[in-house]
């Protein structure tokens, strides 16, 4: 015997939330419905389902819209930070996705640090791309400039002399 029931919860080789499947008697009854994990498939349960289902899509193109706005306004941005470098232009400290947060913050960009893609922290001066992953379909790189703190009023006219305009 088999039984209909929709997931409220993805699970591995059987399917992802919202889906119809159909499943044993014995593990709709003893494991997908006690765990909350399913639903059964009734005509008022589907409907309900498909309103969520739609719902969730209004959701997700109003993230989608919000996000390619942030990103529009974003790839007209580079930000500046001043850090403390030693001559050969290695950094005495590092800079991170929060200092770069808190810097696009203070030109009017608020991005959570952790949409901030950085594999390693920049400890040294120069230019950099970094690209900010705004949604899982949207990302945009910025031009990031780290720059001595002893020479902050020349900085990024040195700093484009130096590198070319390739970031490291």
């Amino acid at each position: 015997m088999s039984t209909q029931v929709i997931l409220t919860a993805a699970i591995e080789n059987l399917g992802n939330e919202g889906d119809v499947v159909e499943v044993k008697d014995g593990f709709a009854r003893n494991f997908l419905l006690p765990q909350k994990k399913a639903i059964p498939a009734t005509p008022a349960n589907l409907r309900r389902i498909e309103a969520l289902r739609k719902k969730r899509e209004a959701e997700r193109q109003a993230q989608r819209a919000e996000a390619q706005a942030l990103a529009d306004k974003l790839a007209k941005i580079s930000c500046t930070l001043t850090a403390a470098a030693g001559a050969d232009g290695k950094l005495f400290g590092s800079v991170t996705a929060a200092d770069i947060a808190e810097a696009l913050k203070s030109v009017g960009a608020v991005v959570e640090r952790r949409k901030i893609v950085l594999p390693q922290p920049l400890r040294e001066l120069g230019a950099f791309d970094v690209e900010i992953k705004l949604h899982p379909e949207i990302s945009v790189k910025i031009k990031v400039w780290v720059v001595s703190e002893s020479a902050p009023a020349n900085a990024s006219a040195a700093a484009s002399a130096d590198l070319d305009g390739e970031p490291k």
